[in-house]
């Protein structure tokens, strides 16, 4: 079995029932739960509850028999500093980490495709990392 990281944005898809991604993410979120475990971190987890007033009612959404909460590694967190540094250096505005910078990092360091749709960003700083995109 193997171990996929899902974006906030394939969830946020089927919750939402997005009109133009919602099949596309359900195919996909079903197609892997059945070849693997689905994975969230905190900064996941974050994105995904600001539609939501308690946290118990973003449990219904995200059971934990079908989404994994995994820990942020230091790695990862270190990883996403560094690339973030980068992406600085570049040219980029932003003045601190961007959570893809961490759900990047935390796909590259924990060696777990990511299923997103997705890329800005990824292909640039953690080309290591597997994307399962549209």
């Amino acid at each position: 079995m193997t171990d996929i990281l899902v974006d906030s944005n394939v969830i946020l898809d089927i919750l939402t029932e997005d009109p133009q991604w919602f099949e596309w993410s359900a195919q996909i979120l079903t197609k892997y739960a059945n070849q693997g475990n689905l994975v969230i971190n905190p900064i996941i987890y974050a994105e995904i509850s600001i539609g939501f007033n308690q946290p118990e009612e973003l449990e219904a959404p995200l059971p934990q028999q079908y989404f994994r909460r995994d820990p942020l590694p230091y790695t990862a967190a270190f990883l996403a500093g560094q690339s973030f540094l980068e992406y600085r250096r570049r040219g980029g505005e932003r003045r601190s980490p961007l959570p893809d910078f961490y759900i990047g990092a935390h796909a590259a360091v924990t060696d777990m495709p990511l299923l997103k749709r997705d890329i800005n960003r990824y292909r640039t700083y953690f080309p290591s990392v597997q994307l399962i995109t549209p």
